[in-house]
């Protein structure tokens, strides 16, 4: 087992905690009580920074070691939603065709996602361009938010 550390930063959709050690991620969390705080290890001190560059428009994607997923399925279907680019989205059923998986399987993907904004489960929406549920923060409210952001820095109009 590694040392674990963590750290808090202020944003637009509430504190959002990111923990992990030197050399990995384990998760992301959006909304709570916590202050900001700095991180000593290694990874989420980068993690903090580019999250803070993404919240100003500044970066739209990011470079960071997340804890493995158990199988390579999860891990292939992981790569597809890191891949819908910055600005875009699909629907749960798009990228399921897309992967040759289903809807349920991109769904529980996205509800347990432990790395909400670094794999942009927000980008997947549900059929009609609906949002669709969101675990994180104030769910559909900080979807909306993020999709939002994204609009405005890429300069594409969302669904």
């Amino acid at each position: 087992m590694y040392a674990r550390d963590h750290g808090v930063i202020a944003t637009p959709i509430g504190p959002v905690r990111v923990d992990g050690g030197e050399d990995m991620l384990v998760s992301v969390t959006i909304g709570g009580a916590e202050s900001p705080c700095p991180a000593g290890a290694t990874a989420v001190r980068s993690a903090l920074e580019q999250l803070e560059s993404w919240f100003a428009g500044a970066r739209h994607d990011f470079d960071l070691p997340l804890e493995p997923l158990p199988t390579s399925r999860g891990t292939e279907l992981r790569a597809a939603m890191i891949g819908i680019g910055y600005g875009e989205t699909l629907s749960y059923g798009e990228l399921a065709h897309r992967t040759g998986s289903s809807a349920r399987a991109i769904g529980q993907l996205c509800s347990r996602n432990p790395f909400p904004i670094l794999v942009p489960c927000h980008r997947v929406l549900a059929d009609g361009g609906r949002l669709g549920n969101y675990s994180g923060g104030d769910g559909p409210k900080t979807k909306s938010w993020l999709l939002d952001h994204e609009r405005r820095y890429s300069g594409r109009t969302l669904l």
